[in-house]
């Protein structure tokens, strides 16, 4: 935790202090942002409170008064709940303050508001407004330094060519005439990976026809199917380096068994290639002006081009996510979606644009790419882009 970085961060938003508390493990954000052990069972009320300007404050339970000793800043303990009111109002100085805590107005995005409505409520009957800390957490929980760019890239090359692998082992399949399923072809790609010194959390997605129109489809050995002549295929994978730090890449390419893919298919394909493309055109041109780009805006611009087409009710899901360390990470959606994802794209995120169109209980597609902002502000497409179907 870099004390200073997070007052100047707090001075430039016109933010008088930034309130992080904890109630038996429930914020695990407040834990990323000041480095504690989010494993170590806290069973005591616990705040900590970062100005704008001085010395940091800490308030413990006099049972756990050595709960955040690794803190700077001056210790106050309490015993009753009493004490712990009083001791909080002091310790949050002068009223009409602005305070930035795990909140989120609305619950616009709920991947951050993680402070209860009663903590809530009482801050605010102290006379204090409760602005959302959304941008401070990800300043400071989600910005991908270099080294954690480099290994997405590593990761992204490897997987890239895995991919390709994949694609290769059900052409041959079906060239052969031997059997090859979605089963098999899932465990090659985990096979691939550990031999790559790659890691996940979950297997990878891989179905054909109607499976993927299920956007979370679960394969499994019993409803896993050899692939044949005629059908469609959709690969999901995610994956990153076995080492610490280590960045997610996550993709998803589509292709069809045969010469000629169906109309429906290759037309519901062109479409979201095209909003994808329109997605990472508008982070383009926002960031080449200088200008905040949005979350819930690149959502949109990707989402017009689907409705346009007349598949709007169709694209089940956001637009994209954030990639951290996990990934799905707690930094900006690109999502108007399920969230109006407020949050500004900064250098140093990382995320997924991924529109889909899922015709239930016939075909799907989806088309994913990761984007990284540099650090100089530059938007880059991190590995490979699927620009036509793979004919198998």
């Amino acid at each position: 935790m870099d004390i200073k970085s997070i007052q100047e961060a707090l001075r430039e938003r016109d933010i008088d202090g930034w309130l992080l508390c904890d109630f038996r493990n429930r914020d695990y954000l407040a834990y990323r942002v000041l480095g504690l052990n989010f494993e170590k069972m806290s069973s005591r009320r616990w705040y900590y409170y970062i100005p704008a300007r001085g010395e940091p404050k800490k308030l413990v339970s006099v049972v756990e008064r050595q709960k955040l000793d690794a803190l700077p800043g001056i210790r106050v303990t309490y015993l009753s709940w009493k004490e712990l009111h009083a001791s909080l109002r002091k310790m949050l100085g002068r009223t009409k303050k602005k305070i930035a805590m795990q909140y989120s107005p609305m619950n616009n995005v709920p991947y951050v508001s993680l402070v209860d409505a009663g903590t809530v409520e009482l801050i605010k009957r102290f006379g204090y407004r409760i602005v959302s800390s959304a941008d401070l957490v990800q300043t400071f929980v989600s910005v991908i330094p270099e080294e954690g760019y480099r290994t997405h890239r590593e990761a992204g090359a490897v997987m890239d060519r895995i991919m390709e692998e994949a694609f290769d082992r059900i052409r041959r399949g079906v060239a052969d005439s031997t059997p090859i399923t979605e089963y098999d072809v899932q465990q090659y790609i985990m096979r691939r990976f550990k031999e790559e010194g790659l890691v996940t959390y979950d297997p990878p997605m891989v179905g054909t026809n109607e499976h993927p129109a299920d956007p979370h489809f679960d394969l499994t050995l019993e409803n896993s199917r050899p692939f044949k002549k005629g059908d469609t295929v959709l690969i999901d994978m995610w994956a990153k380096k076995d080492v610490p730090g280590a960045i997610y890449y996550d993709i998803t390419w589509v292709g069809f068994v045969g010469e000629t893919p169906p109309p429906k298919y290759q037309e519901i394909f062109t479409v979201v290639r095209d909003a994808r493309d329109a997605a990472v055109a508008f982070v383009e041109r926002k960031f080449a002006r200088n200008e905040v780009c949005y979350g819930w805006e690149v959502d949109d611009a990707c989402r017009a081009v689907v409705k346009k087409a007349g598949y709007g009710k169709y694209f089940l899901h956001r637009t994209g996510h954030s990639i951290t360390e996990e990934t799905h990470g707690n930094g900006v959606n690109i999502d108007n979606l399920e969230t109006k994802d407020e949050r500004a794209l900064l250098p140093g995120c990382c995320f997924s644009i991924e529109p889909g169109i899922y015709l239930e209980g016939k075909m799907a597609v989806r088309t994913e790419i990761n984007v990284f902002i540099r650090h100089d502000g530059t938007p880059e497409v991190t590995g490979k882009v699927q620009r036509d179907l793979v004919i198998l």
